[in-house]
């Protein structure tokens, strides 16, 4: 029988944080989750529509055990202050989904100057996860879910410009996010592996899923462009994409179901990954270099300045 999200398995006592969990696939995720009993912490950019997240969610499950915390992936400053938060706790974390992200923007940097959709879709999850790794830890079987896209497929890693400070493209832009968040998932099961650590790390994408995404980041170009652009996703939502809580399937999926591997790639299975069962998938080739998975690591290291303590894995021979 196909997978749904009836088979989640109950979660009491188990911590979760969803990132961007104020709306779309990360509302939908927030709202399962806390379904089955599990703590979840909303870490939002705007803790105002995280507020309102949280009272949608006690609407549909009375009593859920909910949190929202600030947090903005495009200030490195504001992700050290979430995991400094989170440590001064001290619980375990079972659960982190790296869910937040921008789409498709027009030419923008971050507080630290990176590539707006680089430094926030990839190496604010990158910090975040290596900042809260001692929290991942101190759990029993902790797991990180870090989404991707089908849109990984159209990305590339030029090591020269990842800043895409020459012939910066909206979409190849994003793209390059996209596999960058799956090379990321990829080495992080490798590391830890590695290192002995009992932590699964996987990916998963929602295929053509109805969100705010397709339309915030393209309307941002502003005048003419950015309102076709915005039309043209809203027209995509009504007509081709699937609702947001089957596109939250697959998160959940890879979150929770007990025996899907470490290192798995999660998304609808048919219909090139846009409709059908939810299971694991293939990527692209590029997905799939973990030559360049592990030098993208590594950058990413210094470009955050946040170590894993993890060492590389040697190269097959």
């Amino acid at each position: 029988m196909a997978w749904s999200t009836s088979d989640i398995p109950q979660l009491d006592g188990r911590r979760a944080i969803v990132t961007g969990a104020n709306g779309g696939l990360g509302l939908q995720t927030a709202l399962e989750l806390a379904r089955r009993g599990a703590h979840v912490t909303l870490a939002v950019r705007d803790t105002g529509k995280g507020a309102e997240a949280v009272r949608r969610i006690e609407r549909e499950v009375p009593g859920a055990s909910l949190g929202v915390e600030t947090l903005d992936l495009a200030d490195q400053s504001s992700v050290q202050a979430f995991a400094e938060r989170e440590d001064a706790e001290g619980h375990p974390l079972d659960l982190l989904v790296n869910n937040a992200g921008i789409m498709a923007t027009p030419p923008r940097v971050t507080v630290d100057g990176f590539e707006l959709q680089f430094g926030t879709n990839h190496l604010g999850h990158f910090a975040l996860t290596g900042l809260l790794l001692d929290r991942l830890k101190a759990a029993d079987a902790p797991r990180v879910v870090t989404i991707s896209s089908v849109m990984h497929k159209v990305g590339s890693i030029d090591f020269d410009d990842l800043n895409w400070q020459h012939s910066y493209g909206p979409w190849k832009a994003y793209g390059r996010s996209k596999l960058s968040n799956l090379l990321f998932a990829r080495e992080l099961q490798a590391r830890v592996d590695a290192a002995g650590v009992p932590l699964r790390s996987l990916s998963a994408h929602p295929g053509y899923s109805s969100t705010h995404l397709q339309t915030t980041g393209p309307g941002l170009s502003g005048g003419v462009l950015g309102t076709l652009n915005a039309w043209g996703g809203r027209i995509g939502n009504a007509l081709i994409a699937t609702k947001d809580s089957y596109g939250a399937q697959p998160t959940l999926y890879a979150a929770t179901h007990p025996e899907v591997p470490g290192g798995s790639f999660v998304g609808p299975t048919r219909l090139g990954q846009t409709r059908g069962p939810i299971g694991t998938v293939q990527s692209n080739a590029r997905g799939r270099d973990m030559a360049v998975a592990s030098r993208l690591w590594d950058v990413s290291e210094e470009l955050t300045g946040v170590s894993y303590g993890l060492a590389p894995v040697p190269a097959a021979a």
